[in-house]
């Protein structure tokens, strides 16, 4: 499947509310991952600013997006972000319109 739609975002949290918050960002990642049709769905911490979030998503098309944004684990998802203290969450998506080039 070719990905048309890539989403880089970030979410930040309190340093000392991360690790509280990983266990329920797993169960959300692994969900997307399984139910929603993307092609790529990653998260990493930044290793130079604790409590930050970097995301990386493609996605077949904007459709697929759309619906993922209204799935089921979205919401149990952003009730526990509020809970461990979201401070900050930027998301953007963008059409892909040419053919990947390694680098």
């Amino acid at each position: 499947m070719e990905a048309k739609i890539a989403v880089f975002g970030i979410l930040r949290f309190p340093p000392d509310k991360i690790e509280g918050v990983l266990p329920h960002l797993k169960i959300f990642v692994e969900a997307t991952q399984k139910n929603d049709r993307c092609i790529l769905y990653e998260i990493a911490e930044d290793p130079f600013d604790k409590g930050l979030i970097r995301f990386s998503e493609m996605w077949p098309d904007r459709a697929s997006l759309e619906k993922h944004l209204e799935a089921p684990h979205i919401t149990p998802w952003r009730e526990q972000a509020r809970k461990h203290g979201l401070i900050e969450r930027k998301f953007s998506s963008y059409d892909i319109t040419s053919t990947p080039i390694p680098v």
